[in-house]
């Protein structure tokens, strides 16, 4: 080992002596997730918000996070990586099923952490050669699965949905839209987008009933492929008819259901995606990706964006050939995210990240059977992806009933228990399974749905 005990031991990630030391530190990092990981008796460490701010404050209690003089990497890398694990929540665990918040793949993981050695930066080409080329590659390669049939299909790497959904309603207004519409289950970053953009509050339609929909000249409609509280996704076909006939741009937010386009089989739930001037898809929820690997596909290329800065891309440097980086994001320097992505989708390929897209929903699917058969659970309705709404057979349908089901979510999180989501819907609060991990134990599910009846009992 080269830990020097001392104040400092700054040694670079970078070149082959650096990969060293980093594979050095890996094993440290690695030895310390094992252990607090085999401490840990549930997904999420037990007492709430004040227990784990207890924890880490007694944990750095002699120097805190910033001490005078460094207690060095390896010991530095052990002791925080120890407290991260035990305190973290692990969505690898069956009983972690609130958000859309995933496992990652193994081989997106070691991805990562090469990208962090190596850092390239993409804000120009000079700082990323081979990285500026392989996301080329592969924002090519998402564009034309989002858009077969288009001539020339564009996509971004982005930081997730939220940032992709700004992006989209950019350049709708940046194509005159100054209007935006959107349904009752849109995600709360298009109204945020709308107000960052300076555009007027959304207008809230039903994107249920789309005959019922009048949208005034230059509009956006923004529809939902998955949403967050059930997944459920908006008719695209009948809403691309209305934005067609009203001269309107169509976003599609599908940062959770757009990897379905992976799964041949799923796909076609995704008729009239095609049809949108930009879809949003976020590939650290289905694509099991380390947060962040958002992607917007556009039906045209994307121009708003460019923008000059003489030390990034100056025009001269532009005509002599040298690729364009800062015109492919809002953001200035940004992590090669699309290395990771590539890796894996490269290691999978279609078929194989579509199967474990299908391996989610089916278990959904299965769950939610078991959940209409079992005495003590009643079951909101089948999924539409891989989200699964209940709540205890017992809970009354009125404010005491919601106040029940909210109780029975923080009394599992307080003991460490189990990590549920819940949603709102019909007027009433429902507990929330989202399936996104492709390995967990179907029976562990099952049990998690007993723990669940017992606790309301």
């Amino acid at each position: 080992m080269f830990e020097s005990g001392t104040s400092t031991d700054p040694a670079l990630a970078g070149g082959a002596a650096g990969a060293q030391r980093v594979r050095e530190l890996v094993g440290v990092a690695l030895d310390a997730v094992t252990r607090a990981s085999g401490e840990r008796p549930g997904p999420i460490p037990a007492g709430g918000p004040r227990a784990v701010a207890n924890v880490l404050a007694g944990a750095l209690a002699d120097t805190g996070v910033l001490p005078e003089q460094g207690i060095g990497s390896a010991s530095a890398l052990g002791e925080l990586t120890g407290l991260l694990t035990a305190g973290s929540v692990d969505p690898a665990h069956p009983w972690c099923a609130a958000h859309l918040h995933g496992p990652t793949l193994a081989v997106a993981a070691a991805a990562d952490l090469v990208a962090s050695m190596l850092n390239p930066s993409m804000d120009s080409w000079d700082q990323a050669p081979v990285a500026s080329e392989l996301e080329r590659e592969l924002t090519a390669a998402f564009a034309r699965l989002c858009y077969p049939d288009a001539a020339v299909p564009d996509a971004v790497v982005t930081s997730g949905g939220t940032e992709s959904n700004l992006l989209g309603l950019l350049l709708a207004r940046e194509a005159g839209v100054r209007h935006v519409a959107r349904g009752r289950n849109a995600h709360h970053s298009v109204d945020r987008a709308a107000w960052l953009l300076g555009l007027p509050a959304p207008t809230v339609v039903d994107t249920e009933d789309p005959d019922g929909i009048r949208l005034p000249a230059g509009a956006v409609l923004v529809a939902t492929a998955g949403t967050t509280d059930t997944g459920a996704i908006d008719p695209l076909p009948a809403l691309a008819d209305v934005a067609e006939r009203a001269g309107a741009w169509l976003h599609v937010d599908a940062s959770y259901g757009g990897a379905l386009l992976f799964s041949r089989r799923l796909a076609p739930l995704l008729d009239g995606l095609t049809r949108a001037d930009s879809v949003a898809v976020d590939l650290h929820k289905f694509g099991w990706q380390p947060i962040a690997a958002g992607l917007l596909a556009t039906r045209e290329p994307i121009t708003a964006l460019d923008v000059r800065a003489d030390y990034l891309n100056p025009d001269d440097d532009m005509e002599a050939g040298l690729p364009d980086l800062l015109g492919r994001s809002l953001r200035t320097s940004r992590r090669p995210d699309a290395f990771k992505i590539a890796v894996t989708l490269r290691a999978l390929g279609r078929a194989g990240v579509g199967a474990l897209v299908e391996r989610c929903c089916r278990r959904a699917t299965d769950l939610a059977e078991a959940i209409d058969r079992h005495p003590g659970l009643r079951l909101w309705g089948r999924p539409a992806l891989s989200t699964v709404l209940f709540r205890p057979a017992g809970a009354t349908d009125d404010q005491a009933g919601d106040t029940a089901v909210a109780g029975i979510r923080r009394d599992l999180l307080d003991d460490g228990r189990a990590v549920l989501g819940r949603a709102t819907v019909d007027g009433r609060v429902w507990l929330k399974l989202t399936l996104l991990n492709p390995e967990a134990d179907e029976a562990a599910h099952v049990e998690l749905l007993d723990l669940v009846a017992s606790v309301a009992t």
